[in-house]
């Protein structure tokens, strides 16, 4: 079966066909590193990274590319707020970015590129840019001409004139259309700032991907990918700022995972809904909020609530429980009866056919739970084949794995001398009532796929099963 994706460029599905055999040149937009990520931003990131994981279960070399937007207006704002430097805040929050992205099982890029460590790249760009007539400086800024760029709109399907209706000139600025985009950003007094033939200044946002892509990736990539938020200004202005440079395509396909809803209202600071992964992965296991992001094929919105990242908890706890479980029974086996490969299989090729269709992660999670399924009725049976036990073992390591989640984490941690010795603090809670200790550890065991039975002869406790 042909890989196919979803390419927002031309809106359909299309085979994939790299530019070199085997390899992949691929880009995705980081965040703007002025504070901690929020669950919208680690969509794209576990996504993403899941994307690649396949790329290269499939035999691909995958250069990833994915930048710290570390200069902004954000920025500034975050650092005159808590008089410390932009440079101080930017290096907090890339730190906190990847402790978090890692407790979520995000592999780190290829190379993560700085806005602040690519100036020389983009002032030459920008300068190409001038020089070619696509761009001309204004009072120390630089504007890119929009109209110039005779395929501008193409990747949000959007024409010039839908464009102009809601375009305007803000005070402040002196371009010669309001549809122009800022290049580079004459610098205000007390901000930081970087010499330019057009005087000291920052880049504008969109310019540091075309840079970035052009200085690590090269003139034309595989893949560009990100939320699809960024579709329109920011990919459009990306694609204008470097075909009308290179007079090549930016991209061959276009990427847009879909938007993350709280309680199904758009995430907003306004609302004050907004949740941060820093926070969130001290409630819920990270490995269950990464299983619960891949629930949902990543072009769909996905809706986040407790209440669904419960159930979460409640599906992969039954695929770590059999994971468990199948590892425990092959543990007082002999260990020599090998593998049934044909049983493997069996599961992979469905897994393969989800994955090959615009990487389908929820279809590819089913096949996860038809193993544990299988598994679970295989472990009912005394007589069950020790090569059959490991085919099952295999394959939800393996297809997890390519999904990037862990299942052995918490399971695995859990002995059974662990579990009686959390049911006995659990008693000791409920005699002094202190109810909340005691759901805490229950709730904790629970998770782990331990199963409590009170009964009038006290606490019985199993490890659950399907």
């Amino acid at each position: 079966m042909t890989l196919k994706v979803y390419n927002t460029l031309t809106r359909k599905k299309e085979p994939f066909h790299p530019i070199e055999e085997k390899k992949v040149r691929m880009y995705v937009c980081g965040p703007t590193v002025y504070n901690y990520i929020h669950i919208g931003n680690a969509r794209p990131a576990v996504v993403f990274d899941t994307v690649r994981r396949y790329f290269e279960y499939r035999g691909y070399i995958v250069k990833y590319v994915s930048n710290f937007t570390d200069v902004d207006d954000r920025l500034i704002n975050a650092s005159k707020e808590r008089h410390i430097s932009v440079p101080e805040i930017a290096d907090q929050f890339i730190k906190a970015y990847k402790e978090d992205t890692g407790a979520l099982n995000v592999k780190t890029a290829t190379v993560h590129p700085r806005a602040t460590e690519t100036m020389p790249e983009i002032i030459t760009f920008i300068s190409k840019l001038v020089d070619s007539g696509y761009a001309y400086a204004s009072h120390g800024d630089v504007y890119f001409r929009t109209r110039k760029f005779k395929e501008y709109g193409k990747l949000s399907h959007q024409s010039i004139d839908d464009l102009k209706s809601g375009a305007r000139i803000d005070i402040g600025e002196s371009k010669e259309d309001p549809l122009d985009f800022a290049l580079w950003k004459a610098a205000k007094p007390g901000e930081i700032k970087w010499a330019s033939p057009w005087g000291d200044g920052r880049p504008g946002w969109h310019i540091e991907c075309s840079a970035m892509v052009e200085k690590y990736l090269g003139d034309t990539i595989d893949i560009h990918a990100g939320g699809t938020d960024l579709t329109f200004p920011h990919h459009e202005n990306e694609i204008a700022q470097s075909e009308a440079l290179h007079h090549k395509t930016m991209a061959h396909y276009w990427l847009h995972n879909g938007h993350i809803q709280i309680n199904h209202e758009k995430m907003s600071k306004s609302i004050g809904n907004v949740i941060l992964v820093h926070d969130l992965i001290k409630k819920f296991d990270p490995q269950v909020v990464r299983f619960f992001i891949l629930s949902v094929q990543y072009r769909h919105p996905i809706n986040f609530s407790d209440a669904l990242l419960n159930d979460a908890v409640q599906a992969f706890g039954r695929l770590a429980t059999t994971h468990y479980n199948l590892n425990h029974r092959l543990s007082q086996m002999t260990n020599s009866a090998g593998i049934n490969e044909a049983l493997v299989e069996n599961y992979r090729k469905p897994f393969v056919e989800a994955m090959d269709d615009d990487f389908n992660t929820a279809n590819a999670i089913a096949v996860l739970f038809d193993i544990a399924r299988d598994a679970n009725i295989a472990l009912q049976n005394e007589n069950a084949l020790e090569k059959d036990l490991s085919a099952y073992v295999q394959a939800l390591t393996e297809l997890s794995g390519v999904l990037g989640l862990k299942l052995a984490v918490d399971t695995d941690s859990i002995l059974d001398t662990e579990v009686d010795a959390l049911i006995k603090k659990r008693e000791t809670a409920r005699q002094n009532k202190d109810f909340a200790v005691a759901d805490s550890i229950r709730d904790e065991l629970k998770n782990a796929g331990i199963i409590l039975e009170d009964t009038p002869q006290g606490v019985r406790w199993k490890r659950g099963q399907e």
